[in-house]
């Protein structure tokens, strides 16, 4: 058994659809999963989509009628006009997600709405791919990931419920896993109310290790539109490198950190049974990519993480009492309680600061919670993060200094951390 998961850049559009079913096709129908997120940008759209529906804006049918135009016109693209049973399951589709988002008890609820919406650009894109597929021959059978991954009701950042999600896979999944190619969708899951739940954003590459370790998998494959993991973003930076070969352990760091090529959660699960991780381009099929699986070797090449949209948030004790432990305790369970997480974080005698992704609709309450308990709170958006894993020395500071001003640092034994001013 093997995993393919394919990202949203390798089927957003017809030609990519084309091109992963031909890679389908060509390496093997036998014994693989197919994970497949939404096409393209359609999760941003989605989520345009639903804040739109939430806020009860005239724009909700406008932003509707986009997605479902964008998909009609690579179904058109794919399939003949008489092959009408692809048009009316995508039809289908479409009717389903217009009835949630005029759900009125949907809408009380944001991160519930976002969970029941942003999935059906995973639902939508298997069931084009899966059909493709059909049309071309290749025989396979599209299943529903809802059915398989069970998680908690935590809404936009779920946890997998393991030991029932094993059940399931392995009684219900592994059968049909040995019988047909099946394709399914990364990122969603079902609650313990039944309702749809997703693992957080990027969230299918994570799916496909939980495919990988509760199946036994020989091996992951993650196909990019990159070469494999290279030791930087080349949107952002000039003459990156491929990394032909990483420990588990140092990938685990570097999804930490933010690199966008493989999602945090992604490595543990297959650490934990030994499945190598593969990441491969689709662009270039006949490029081996990077290997991780657990060896003992070190990086040889610093690695770099800009993340864009980072929020400062400074808290201070209204009467300028010690930031002292029982109010660290305070502030941290309120992150938890409310799913925020913190990237960097400095404290001084009367001071804590910190630093976190800039999200919709999640700042509000952390803030006014934090201002409930006694401390004023002040917050700065629009910074840049850079992290530097395995610098050189001497070196991290000078390139953070070509960046802009670094107006918050943090020097940890294995990584640099640099908070770049949003004026650089």
């Amino acid at each position: 058994m093997r995993i393919y998961k394919f990202g949203g850049a390798s089927v957003k559009d017809a030609s990519g659809v084309k091109n992963v079913a031909q890679i389908i096709a060509e390496r093997g129908k036998n014994d693989l999963l197919v994970v497949v997120s939404a096409m393209g940008k359609t999760t941003n759209s989605l989520e345009k989509l639903i804040s739109a529906a939430y806020n009860k804006s005239a724009e909700v049918s406008e932003l509707l009628l986009s997605v479902k135009m964008t998909h009609l016109s690579i179904v058109k693209e794919l399939f003949n006009e008489d092959e009408v049973m692809y048009f009316n399951e995508i039809e289908n589709l479409f009717l389903e997600l217009e009835c949630m988002i005029e759900n009125e008890q949907l809408l009380e609820d944001y991160d519930f709405l976002y969970d029941q919406v942003v999935g059906f650009g995973e639902l939508i894109s298997t069931r084009i791919i899966s059909g493709y597929l059909l049309k071309i021959g290749v025989r396979n059978q599209w299943v529903d990931a809802r059915n398989f991954i069970i998680t908690d009701s935590r809404h936009r950042d779920a946890r997998v419920q393991w030991e029932e999600t094993e059940k399931v896979i392995q009684h219900r999944l592994e059968p049909l896993s040995k019988k047909n190619l099946l394709i399914t969708q990364g990122f969603i899951g079902r609650g313990s109310k039944g309702e749809t739940t997703t693992l957080g954003r990027e969230g299918s590459d994570y799916s496909a290790a939980i495919f990988g370790k509760l199946l036994h998998a020989e091996s992951v494959s993650i196909w990019k539109d990159v070469d494999g993991v290279l030791n930087a973003d080349p949107k952002k930076f000039d003459n990156t490198v491929l990394i032909p070969e990483l420990t588990y352990n140092d990938a685990i760091e570097l999804a930490y950190y933010g690199a966008s090529v493989i999602h945090p959660k992604t490595i543990q699960p297959l650490k934990a049974v030994g499945i190598p991780l593969y990441v491969r381009s689709f662009l270039n099929i006949q490029k081996q990519g990077t290997r991780v699986f657990e060896g003992h070797g070190s990086l040889n090449v610093p690695c770099k993480i800009l993340k864009e949209d980072q929020t400062l948030i400074e808290i201070v004790s209204r009467d300028f009492t010690f930031i002292a432990e029982n109010h660290l305790r305070d502030i941290f369970e309120l992150f938890t309680n409310h799913k925020v997480r913190v990237n960097i974080m400095q404290n001084s005698a009367i001071h804590f600061r910190c630093v976190i992704d800039a999200k919709e609709n999640q700042h509000s309450p952390l803030l006014e919670a934090l201002v409930s308990m006694g401390f004023k709170v002040s917050t700065e958006r629009g910074h840049k993060l850079l992290s530097i894993y395995q610098p050189k020395i001497g070196e991290a500071r000078a390139e953070a200094d070509t960046i802009g001003n670094v107006i918050m640092e943090q020097q940890m034994e294995q990584t640099a951390h640099f908070l770049i001013s949003r004026e650089s």
